[in-house]
Parts: structure tokens; C-alpha cells; sequence
């Protein structure tokens, strides 16, 4: 057994009930009989031994004996380390010694700022003003903490200060669990607490709070609360709503089970309640459950429930959302939602979308019933996971019409433009000498309008890095012999074109068209006189067809000239030989001493080239066409993937000359060494060719192209024009004769363009505004809201919780006389006066905006203007609410055939996203 020492603490416990009036003739008779009486417990039967009595080696610290926490206060600890005593035992330690267990597993410590005080006759140690206690996993903050080291239980609340307001509220964390209440009564043994206005903050992010008048911790898991909140406010003192739970049980990071449960707006009941609730809190990002459907009507569906459906966190990296549509008139939808990740290697999303439409009642003359699909992938693959390949997907087909008659969504700018696009590639390189570069690609390109797609399914491309092979080791390759080199190029393509209706239909693949393009050019380059740069090349070609074509001669019963379609291998080859001369010239003009502009430099480079290519007649035959006996020429390589083999000598003479105007200077900054440099005239471009071996109109149409910056190179004006020098004729048609000739000017101008974009905000003059960010480009639309902001309503993102802390900082300040405010501007023009029209063609101007009117309150518009037609384009009023854990927005569309608005107003935060409500009229689906 131990050897036990006489203690105040013992004695204390032991004669607790031979308490005297005389606390001196007590303490007497406690120091006399006490080794007596603790002796006798030790060895309640005492027999004489023939073992010698030993001196006790080995002496109990005081931290055995008293309750296991550290002492700061040295008064404290030197009192009562004075009422320990050292004693010889003669028992012999026996030869399994039972180590005596303290009251408590581990050290408290603890500490305060303004007095820790032991009272020891209470068994309390009292800590007052900042005070902190520190337990095995447990963290305990408050004003006033008081220890019962006998019930082995803390007792911690609020503390007042000099104007009476009760301060420093008890901070306590358990683990990962953090709780803040008014106060809170805590056993260290049993782990059980009693907590008075709890507050915790749960979920990921911190998106819930949770609020309690009276928690009982059972264990670490489980809390049972009485007159809880719940709410997801940032205002922890007034919550602008919370949702109040009469009871509730509470497992911390995992979930709220309630009983009936209604929701407040500023302390006010609401009709909406539930008779029980389950609030999923896990600590993982998300967690499998239901995904309540939004309900309403729409005149021509009637009632209907949409986006309603199942979620499922399968795992870390994959998840998957099941959505459906359901309207009383019959029509229905179902949507598959995934998103996919794998950490430093590739992430991606795979949506696909149905809907199966019902216009008008069945009987009736408007009756109508179709079918919409829609398939989204995205895949991008982490550049480090694997440097010598890559994959990635960009894709968005479907219907033609999935854009317009979907009443899920109202994307506007996919409808204005009219074009889905897709690519899914696979790269790879092997390196060495040479690198072979080999790639596949799947693309589709699809006119919503004309419903007709291109797709080619795939496109293999491979090349094989430039050889140089007689290029020296090391050092620079100079001359006409050593820079010779040569590379090889495959492209093939199994190209399809079809329609909607047929798409991947027996009728798609019958139509396909496959071809192979070999090429190998061989280049060198040099210069001549150290000024003139020159180069040539002669490039050879090689396509192969699997499928050509013979014209037969015109036959009287069929009224046609038949086409046989012949499949087989066949072949042509070509090849072209080109060179080129330039220079780059420099002129300078220096403006005197004190000037803001100091000096002027235009660049010229000027260029000439030439290039031939000889005509493949061995490749054409003839046909009778007609029943007049007209012959005419074609080839069998007709309608191949690579074009026809060129008939007839090309030999052309290029010229073309670049300008480039740009000044130095004073910069404004008085620090800058340096003038500053600024461009006036970006790249002004002439252009022509002449033709030697044409037997009229040698000379091509003049093209003028160029930008002008404008605005610290924020603006750019960009312009062209088409000149032609030749005369026309009065049915249009070029004939060979000058303009300047037939009474008009040296050129004739057949069409001009010019287009210019502009985006200002309060940013740009004051270094402060806000800064839209807009994506519409993930199903076809812009990369701005000029054509409006798209709405997809089954889509919870939305209307996504994108303040950060800083801009709630800055909302709080006062805006005074200047307001956050954005403006962009697109302009286009074109001139048309190839048939003598003269007229523009198109002229109109396109315009964005957003204001905020206040630091909750944003409104908006996109709109523009067809000067041409006089009349406003697509235009789009919109403006939203920030309602601190709420967001309402609402978006019309005044007139046109996109006429709609859309309401919503719900709770920001995802967790109870649920709780909207929404109201709107989509566009008029018959026009």
C-alpha cells in the first residue's frame, strides 16, 4: 500500500463534522491523533514482523494530495506548501505498489488579471477580471471564474465595469465545439454543463448560429436546448431573422433535431413554421439530402413545381444532384448536376438538361408537344500533374431551341449570339530531338437559328519538331545554308454536317466526310546587306479522300446531270514556293528643350513578297451539264475535307507596309527618371497584291486596316477600309478598267468598318468603386452584361454570398457626394458601297451600367441603340437588395420578344437556400 501523509486537506474531509467552537483544542487534537488514525487505515490489521523499519526514501508531492491544478500566486503557494509535512513511514513498501489517484486526470491551469484568491475553506479558488482556465482540451474565458475543487466543477459569467454594463462573457471551447454564453456551470469529471444564452457558431464557414436561453451538455456530442435560435445573421446581437426551436437536441457539427419550429423577421412570428426540423450541420462541405422544389405558375403550363430534387455527396471528389420540373399541363424536366475534383491533378462539371414541352391543350389547334436538351461539360487538368500531356473539355450542345423555350432559364446572351461551340482535346509530347507532338480533338459548332451543326469527331493532329540539318552543334546558325530546316504536319479530320433533327442519326454518319493533309515545308531565312531580311520557303502538300465523286454526262429522263458518289482511297498533291524581303525603318523627330512632348518616332516596315503556285489541270475532268451540251470542268476531289487542287498559275506579287507612331513625354509623376512613352497610331496597315499571270484585273482591292489609343491605352478605335482601284460596270461587276479612268477618284471605296469599346467606373478617376464581375460565358453568352445577365433558375449559385470582410468594412463608412458607379460602351459602324449603294449598313451603340445607390442597394441596365433602324435594342432594368443574410434582386425586360421580369427574394446563405420565394413571366415562347 501507499504510505500516507498527514494533510490539511485529509483532515479537513475527515473530522468536517467534529467541528468546535474552539478551532485552537480542535487543531490540537487533530495534529496528536491523526498519524494514529491514518496509520490504523492503512493496516486495519496490525501483526509484528520480523523486518526491520526502513526510512521512507521516496516523499508524495503536495500535487498528489491537493487538487491537481498549477499555482501562480506565490503567497498562495508557499501557504500551503508550509501545511505539508514530511513523515517516515515504517511500513515496508509493498511489492505492488498502487500509485493513489488524484481528483483530477490532468493540471488546471489557470490565471487572471486582477486577483486569484484561494478560500480554503470553501475548496474554491476564485479568479476575477480576464480570468482564463485551462483543462485537457477545455478553454474557459470570462470575467469571474470561480473552481470547486472539491465537486470538481468551474463556475464562470459576466463581470460589470465602471459604467454598470456587464462585460467579458464566458468563452468556452471544448475540442472544436465553441460555445459563448452569459454563464455557464461546467463539472471537469462528468463533463456535464449547464449553459445560460448560449451562442455557437456551426457549419462550415460559420454560416449557422446557434442560440440558446438553457443548454444541458450531456457529453461532447450531445447538447439538449431550450428556446433556441437559429439563424444565419452576422448580426450576433439582433439577427435580422432566426428560425426559434422550443426544444431541441444538438449534436455540434453534425446536425439540430427540433420539434415545432417557426421562423421570426425582426421579432416578429411568421406563418412559416414546421411541426419538427432537422438542420444538417456537418463539419464536410456538403451532405446528401433533399433539395426543395420552388413552386408557381405560369399561364400557359399552369401551376408547377420546379428544381426539386435529391442531392448526393457521394464523396470528397465527386458529387451529383438529381433536379426535376413537373406543370400541370403535362410537361416536364429532369436535370443531372455533377461537379468533380481530384487536388493537383484535374476538376470539372458534367450538367445535362431535358425537357419534354407541352404547349396548348390537346384537341385545340395550338397544340404542340417537343422535346429540348441541353449538355454542359467543363474539364481542366492541373499544368503540373502531368507536363508531357493534357486533356481538357469545353462542351455545350443540345437542341437549337433549348435557349429559348426553356422556362428554367432566360439566357439572353447564348440567344443573341446564336453559336454554341464545344471542343474536347487530348494533347501529348514526347520529347527529345526531335519532339513529336501528337493531339485529338473532338469540335461542334452549332447555329441556333438555322439548326444546322458542324462537328468533326475527331481531329488528329501531329508534327514533328523543326529540323535544322546543317545547323552547327553550338554557337548561332548564320546564312542561307545553315538555316535551312524542315518539319512534318499531319492533320486529319472526320467532319460531319448535319441538322437538329438528325443529329447522331443513321443519316449523320452517312454524310461524313474523312480526310488526311500531309504537308512538309522546308524554309531558310537571311539577310542581305545586314538590313534586308529575307526569306523563302516551298511547301509541299499531300491529302488523301476516302470518298470522291464522278460527274456523269447530262441524262434527258432524269432531267440532271447524275453524280456518283465513289468510296476508295484516292489522292492529290500540290506545292507552292514563296519568298519575302523587308526592312524596319526608323525616323525620329526631337522637339526642344522644356517641351511636353520631347520627341516623335515613327517606325516603317515595309514588305514584299512573292509567291507562285502552278496549276494541277491533271487533276480536272469534263462533263456535259445541260441538255444544251454545255462542258464544264470539275474535279473527282470535289467536296473533300481539304478543298480542290488549284487550277491555273498563281503568281503573285505582295506588298504591304505597317506603321507605327509613338512619343515621348514629360511624365506627370515628378519622381520618374524617365519620359514616359505613349502610342499614337497603332499599327496603320497597307496591303495589296498584284497577280503576273492573270489575264485581267491583276491588281487585288487595297486594305486598310488600324487602331488608335485613346486614354491611356484604355480605348482603342479600330478602322478598315477595302479600296478598290477598278471601275464597275452598271451590274456591279469589276471590269478592266481604272476608277480613276472612268471619271471617278484613284480608289473606289467598296466598305469601311470601325468599332470601338470603352468601360469606365468611379475607379477610374477616384481609385475606389465597385467592380462587377459577370460570367455568361459558360453557356455560350458574353463575358459582360451588355447583352443583360443570365438566369438560371436552377442554378444555386445564383445569387452567391460574395462579400468578404473587407467589404463590410467598407460598407460601413459614409459614401458623402460620390457613388460607385461602372459604364460600358460598345460601338460598331459599317459602310457598305460595293454596287454603288452607299449606305451604312449598321450603326449602333450598345451600353452597360450598374450604380450603387447606396452600400445595399445596386441598380443596373444594358441596353443600346440602332441608329440605322431608330429604335432601342435588347434592353434590361435590373437592380438588387442586399438585406444583410437575405438578397432580393429583380430583373425586367420591358419590350421585344424577350419581354420578362423575374423576382426573388430569399436567404443567402446555401444552408437555407430553401427558404425563398420567387415570382415571374417568362418570354413569350410562340413569337
Amino acid at each position: 500500500m501507499t504510505k500516507g501523509i498527514p494533510s490539511y486537506i485529509f483532515t479537513k474531509i475527515g473530522f468536517k463534522a467534529l467541528q468546535a467552537n474552539n478551532p485552537y483544542i480542535l487543531l490540537m487534537l487533530i495534529l496528536l491523533l491523526s498519524p494514529l488514525f491514518l496509520l490504523a487505515q492503512e493496516t486495519p490489521v496490525k501483526q509484528p514482523l520480523n523486518i526491520a523499519a526502513q526510512r521512507d526514501s521516496t516523499q508524495v508531492p503536495v500535487s498528489e494530495l491537493l487538487p491537481e491544478v498549477q499555482i501562480r500566486d506565490s503567497i498562495i503557494a508557499n501557504n500551503i506548501l508550509t501545511d505539508s509535512i514530511q513523515q517516515t513511514d515504517s511500513i515496508v513498501r509493498d511489492t505492488v505498489p498502487k500509485k493513489k489517484k488524484g481528483f483530477l486526470d490532468d493540471q488546471i491551469k489557470y490565471k487572471a488579471k486582477d486577483y486569484q484568491k484561494t478560500v480554503r475553506s470553501e475548496n474554491k479558488i476564485y479568479l476575477y477580471n480576464e480570468a482564463e482556465v485551462y483543462y485537457q482540451d477545455t478553454e474557459l474565458k470570462a470575467g469571474i471564474i470561480v473552481i470547486d475543487y472539491e465537486k470538481k466543477e468551474v463556475y464562470a459569467g459576466r463581470i460589470k465595469d465602471s459604467t454598470g454594463t456587464l462585460t467579458q462573457a464566458p468563452y468556452f471551447k471544448q475540442g472544436s465545439n465553441i460555445v459563448e454564453p452569459d454563464s455557464i456551470r461546467y463539472n471537469f469529471d462528468t463533463q456535464k454543463a449547464l449553459i445560460w444564452n448560449s451562442r455557437s457558431e456551426q457549419t462550415v464557414g460559420g454560416e449557422m448560429n446557434v442560440f440558446a436561453e438553457m443548454t444541458k451538455k450531456e457529453n461532447d456530442s450531445v447538447y439538449f436546448l431550450y428556446e433556441g435560435k437559429l439563424t444565419t445573421s452576422k448580426n450576433l446581437d439582433d439577427p435580422e431573422y432566426y428560425i426559434r426551436v422550443r426544444k431541441a437536441k444538438f449534436v455540434p457539427k453534425k446536425k439540430v433535431i427540433a420539434g415545432f419550429s417557426n421562423m421570426y423577421i425582426a421579432d416578429v412570428p411568421t406563418p412559416i413554421a414546421v411541426p419538427f426540423a432537422y438542420f444538417p450541420m456537418s463539419e464536410k462541405s456538403s451532405e446528401s439530402g433533399l433539395i426543395f422544389p420552388t413552386f408557381g405558375e405560369i399561364n400557359d403550363r399552369g401551376y408547377f413545381l420546379q428544381n426539386g430534387g435529391y442531392y448526393f455527396a457521394v464523396s470528397d471528389y465527386f458529387d451529383l444532384a438529381v433536379l426535376g420540373d413537373y406543370y400541370t399541363n403535362g410537361s416536364y424536366g429532369f436535370r443531372t448536376e455533377t461537379n468533380y475534383a481530384v487536388r493537383y491533378r484535374f476538376r470539372g462539371n458534367f450538367n445535362f438538361r431535358f425537357e419534354n414541352l407541352v404547349q396548348g391543350q390537346k384537341g385545340f389547334p395550338d397544340y404542340s408537344r417537343g422535346t429540348t436538351y441541353n449538355i454542359q461539360w467543363s474539364h481542366s487538368q492541373d499544368t503540373k500533374s502531368n507536363p508531357n500531356s493534357r486533356f481538357s473539355a469545353s462542351v455545350n450542345l443540345g437542341s437549337s431551341r433549348y435557349y429559348k423555350d426553356s422556362y428554367n432559364q432566360i439566357n439572353t446572351g447564348n440567344f443573341m449570339n446564336n453559336t454554341l461551340s464545344s471542343s474536347v482535346s487530348y494533347s501529348k509530347s514526347f520529347p527529345g530531338y526531335p519532339a513529336v507532338n501528337l493531339s485529338v480533338t473532338a469540335t461542334h459548332s452549332q447555329n441556333t437559328n438555322t439548326e444546322v451543326i458542324n462537328m468533326t469527331l475527331p481531329t488528329l493532329q501531329a508534327s514533328v519538331e523543326r529540323i535544322y540539318p546543317f545547323a552547327p552543334k553550338s554557337g548561332i546558325k548564320k546564312g542561307f545554308f545553315q538555316n535551312i530546316n524542315f518539319q512534318y504536319n499531319l492533320r486529319a479530320e472526320n467532319r460531319f454536317q448535319t441538322t437538329d433533327s438528325l443529329f447522331f442519326k443513321k443519316e449523320m454518319f452517312e454524310t461524313a466526310k474523312t480526310g488526311f493533309r500531309h504537308s512538309i515545308p522546308v524554309s531558310t531565312n537571311f539577310k542581305i546587306m545586314k538590313y534586308l531580311s529575307v526569306s523563302t520557303s516551298v511547301n509541299y502538300d499531300e491529302v488523301w479522300q476516302l470518298k470522291t465523286i464522278k460527274r456523269n454526262d447530262y441524262d434527258e429522263e432524269l432531267g440532271e446531270a447524275p453524280i456518283d458518289t465513289i468510296n476508295g482511297f484516292d489522292r492529290f498533291g500540290q506545292y507552292n514556293f514563296s519568298a519575302s524581303l523587308g526592312t524596319t525603318l526608323y525616323g525620329t523627330f526631337l522637339f526642344k528643350e522644356g517641351k511636353k512632348i520631347q520627341a516623335i518616332r515613327h517606325v516603317i516596315r515595309p514588305s514584299v513578297s512573292y509567291g507562285y503556285t502552278p496549276g494541277f489541270d491533271q487533276y480536272y475532268d469534263q462533263y456535259i451539264a445541260n441538255e444544251e451540251g454545255d462542258v464544264r470542268d470539275y474535279t473527282r476531289f470535289e467536296g473533300g475535307v481539304y478543298g480542290t487542287p488549284g487550277r491555273g498559275n498563281s503568281n503573285n506579287i505582295g506588298i504591304s507596309i505597317s506603321n507605327t507612331l509613338e512619343a515621348k513625354v514629360v511624365d506627370k509623376d515628378t519622381t520618374a527618371t524617365e519620359p514616359k512613352k505613349i502610342t499614337l497610331l497603332n499599327n496603320l496597315n497597307f496591303s495589296t497584291s498584284y497577280n503576273i499571270a492573270a489575264d485581267s484585273l491583276p491588281w487585288s482591292p487595297l486594305r486598310v486596316t488600324g487602331g488608335i489609343p485613346l486614354f491611356d491605352n484604355k480605348m482603342t478605335v479600330n478602322f478598315g477600309a477595302t479600296l478598290d482601284p477598278y471601275a464597275i460596270d452598271n451590274s456591279g461587276r469589276r471590269i478592266e478598267k481604272y476608277n480613276i479612268d472612268n471619271g471617278g477618284s484613284l480608289f473606289r471605296l467598296t466598305n469601311a468598318n470601325l468599332t470601338t469599346s470603352y468601360t469606365l467606373s468611379s475607379k477610374s478617376f477616384k481609385g475606389s468603386g465597385i467592380d462587377r464581375k459577370t460570367d455568361n460565358t459558360s453557356s455560350g453568352g458574353r463575358d459582360d452584361d451588355l447583352f443583360g445577365t443570365n438566369q438560371d433558375f436552377s442554378d444555386g449559385r445564383m445569387f452567391p454570398d460574395d462579400e468578404d470582410e473587407d467589404e463590410e468594412e467598407e460598407e460601413t463608412k459614409f459614401y458623402g457626394a460620390s457613388l460607385p458607379w461602372d459604364l460600358r460602351l460598345a460601338y460598331s459602324m459599317t459602310y457598305s458601297n460595293a454596287n454603288r449603294q452607299n449606305e451604312i449598313s449598321n450603326n449602333s451603340l450598345m451600353f452597360s451600367g450598374n450604380v450603387e445607390l447606396s452600400p445595399k442597394w445596386k441598380v443596373g441596365v444594358s441596353s443600346g441603340y440602332d441608329f440605322k433602324n431608330k429604335g432601342f435594342s435588347f434592353t434590361q432594368l435590373r437592380f438588387e437588395r442586399d438585406l444583410e443574410s437575405w438578397r432580393m434582386n429583380f430583373s425586367w425586360t420591358p419590350f421585344g420578344t424577350r419581354n420578362s421580369w423575374y423576382f426573388f427574394i430569399g436567404i443567402k446563405s446555401s444552408m437555407l437556400s430553401d427558404l425563398k420565394w420567387e415570382k415571374r413571366r417568362a418570354p413569350d415562347r410562340n413569337l
